[in-house]
């Protein structure tokens, strides 16, 4: 296994005895130091990635901000209802209150 610049990296299983082998599966330390391994591969191949890939962006071109004619159109639709609205008011005859002496 590749240790990657990793200073606290597996030890080569290969060079110790059958006791100190069996000693140091057993304690779990050999896992240990192979997750930090796979940990900083892990983490040293998203830093690369993310500086690879193509950035999110939209091209723009100069002229295109400001009002649209989708919200003019809803701005002059809503002119046109409360226009139509305050007519249709207009027509109807003026009524009484008749909740004004209802508790006096």
């Amino acid at each position: 296994m590749q240790k990657f610049g990793v200073k606290n990296g597996p030890v080569d299983r290969r060079r110790l005895s059958d006791e100190d082998k069996e000693a140091y599966n057993k304690s779990g330390a050999y896992g240990e130091r192979a997750k930090a391994v796979g940990r900083t591969r892990a983490y040293r191949g998203d830093r690369a990635y993310q500086g690879k890939r193509p950035v999110a962006s939209t091209t723009s071109t100069p002229g295109t901000g400001g009002q649209g004619v989708g919200l003019g159109a809803q701005q002059e639709r809503n002119r046109e209802i409360g226009t139509n609205k305050r007519k249709s008011e207009s027509f109807r005859p003026d009524m009484d209150n008749v909740y004004e002496d209802l508790y006096s």
